[in-house]
């Protein structure tokens, strides 16, 4: 089953940022993960607002795969870099509909 990742992100400091771009798609690829969208461009149209600098969304074949990327020792100190210098909210997300 499929999952995405959900992110939303406000760098607190930039010096985390170039190096955590240069070497994340690597390993998103790496366990076969995918950036579907990272931007700046959004818009919130509904609901209280709930601002970020960065809207990110990736696809992953499996959760499996999803945590294992994040877990991924070459992944660690990106993770915590940019958990040390930006506000994160993460998602992880079943692609199904419970509604249907």
């Amino acid at each position: 089953m499929a999952y995405y990742s959900v992110l939303d992100v406000t760098p607190t400091n930039n010096e985390w940022v170039s190096d955590y771009v240069s070497v994340s798609g690597d390993i998103v690829k790496k366990h076969g993960g995918k950036y579907l969208a990272r931007t700046t461009s959004h818009e919130q149209i509904e609901g209280q607002a709930q601002n970020a600098a960065l809207r990110i969304i990736l696809a992953w074949p499996s959760k499996e795969a999803a945590t294992n990327f994040m877990k991924d020792p070459e992944y660690a100190p990106h993770l915590e870099a940019r958990t040390s210098g930006a506000i994160s909210h993460h998602f992880l997300i079943e692609a199904k509909d419970d509604l249907a």
